[in-house]
């Protein structure tokens, strides 16, 4: 009797501990919530700033990147997130990326990169963050130069141009914080958020895109000295970039940054514009469609792999939800990478994530671009879009985004294009079909 008494004590003993463990696991993932700030060691030697807050509860895990000012950062959010205690894995599922990491001992350590080692891109940066009572400006020292507005940087790109622009603003006028942007024809960099050190302004910026790291360098002539501590995805040239103010690089007869609307044209704009491309279910949708006749019509070409297409769908998705009932069609013609797992799964993911209801047709890989719109002259560009009237031919075209981290250039363009939209819904449709093959 006493033997079974103490078998039952210690099967109760153990039933407890048994309950109390996993009750403890139920509710682990409550240790990972919080705001981790650290760095990221991109190409092996460089430290980029990395923040991400962590939300939510249980199943119910929210992650995104921070960047900017602690009192309004910019976010960008992870697809889904889970956390088992110890192993944490935020999947950012519509860049085909994902951040997989380790917390021990109060640390956050781990990786970012592609869910597909052998993809294009697909090296893991590592990091290594811990957690802060609050979200917080970095120090700056005093007496930080005012580079504040526009300016020009000269150089010759594979795109043809012969100039960029650069912008510095600062948000908010009791932070250290500057924002700054580098906008070339396909797009720009995206935020790049610093402060001054004495010497010069170090920004950049962490996302769900990767990192991006500068210094910004005033000099004696009234230049800017720019420098990507990163290296350069653009060639070498761009690694040491000048910029000056629009009127000394007149004075110096140097080219401005080419108009957006003048980079790509067609080869006749009196006859139609023509796509046809299967959408994701197998079905050719066409211009002759009996939709897109006496409609206005976007066709926009980009693919879920170019961060500026990323800046751009939401503002796409807001022009269909917007004046789709009063005739405005829109169509994503998507060029992928050529890897066809991850390049479907990160397209689908991309639609998901920005709640595209229009059009995904797939046109093909990168390098067929030009080969499947021959209509295009000087087509280089991710993201560029061709506007159509109610006639079915091109009115405008547009290459690059301006996106949010550019502020200025993000509302002009938003501006621009939305009266564009209103210009050419406005005129009447032709009595013949709008979008007759010639």
């Amino acid at each position: 009797m006493k033997r079974f008494a103490s078998f039952l004590v210690l099967s109760f003993s153990a039933l407890y501990i048994a309950l109390a463990f996993h009750a403890a696991a139920a509710q682990a993932p409550s240790t990972i919530v919080g705001t981790w700030q650290g760095f990221a060691t991109v190409r092996g030697t460089q430290q980029v700033p990395l923040t991400i807050s962590i939300s939510g509860s249980d199943a119910n895990l929210k992650a995104a990147f921070l960047n900017g000012p602690a009192a309004h950062p910019d976010q960008t959010p992870a697809s889904s997130v889970t956390f088992d205690g110890s192993h944490l894995v935020a999947s950012f599922d519509y860049f085909a990326r994902k951040l997989d990491a380790t917390l021990t001992g109060g640390s956050l350590t781990g990786t970012y990169g592609s869910v597909n080692p052998t993809a294009r891109g697909g090296s893991s940066t590592p990091f290594t963050l811990t957690r802060v009572a609050k979200l917080a400006d970095p120090a700056a020292s005093p007496n930080a130069p005012d580079i504040s507005g526009s300016w020009e940087i000269a150089t010759k790109s594979a795109k043809g141009e012969a100039a960029w622009e650069f912008r510095a603003d600062s948000p908010d006028s009791k932070s250290p914080i500057i924002k700054t942007v580098i906008q070339r024809i396909d797009g720009d960099t995206g935020g790049l958020w610093g402060t001054w050190n004495g010497t010069s302004y170090i920004v950049g910026h962490f996302n769900a895109a990767g990192a991006a790291l500068y210094s910004i360098t005033p000099q004696p002539d009234g230049t800017l000295l720019l420098k990507s501590l990163l290296g350069s995805a653009h060639g070498p040239a761009t690694n040491d970039l000048i910029a000056r103010r629009a009127a000394d690089a007149r004075k110096q007869n140097l080219l401005a940054p080419t108009d957006p609307t003048q980079q790509t044209t067609v080869k006749d704009p009196s006859i139609p514009f023509a796509f046809s491309f299967p959408d994701l279910s197998g079905k050719t949708v066409s211009n002759t469609d009996p939709e897109f006749r006496g409609k206005v019509v976007i066709v926009a070409i980009g693919g879920s792999w170019c961060p500026n297409c990323h800046d751009e769908a939401p503002f796409l998705v807001s022009l269909y939800k917007k004046f789709h009932a009063r005739g405005l069609e829109i169509v994503d013609v998507d060029f992928e990478q050529g890897d066809p797992d991850t390049d479907t799964k990160r397209l689908t993911a991309f639609i998901a994530h920005y709640g595209i209801t229009y059009p995904v047709l797939a046109g093909g890989t990168t390098d067929e671009l030009a080969d499947k719109f021959p209509q295009g002259v000087n087509l280089n560009c991710w993201p560029t879009s061709f506007f159509l009237g109610r006639d079915g031919r091109v009115k405008e075209t547009h290459a690059g985004f301006a996106g949010p981290g550019n502020t200025v250039g993000h509302e002009e363009l938003e501006r621009d294009v939305t009266a564009l939209i209103e210009k050419l819904l406005a005129e009447p449709a032709p009595v013949q079909s709008a979008n007759l093959e010639p």
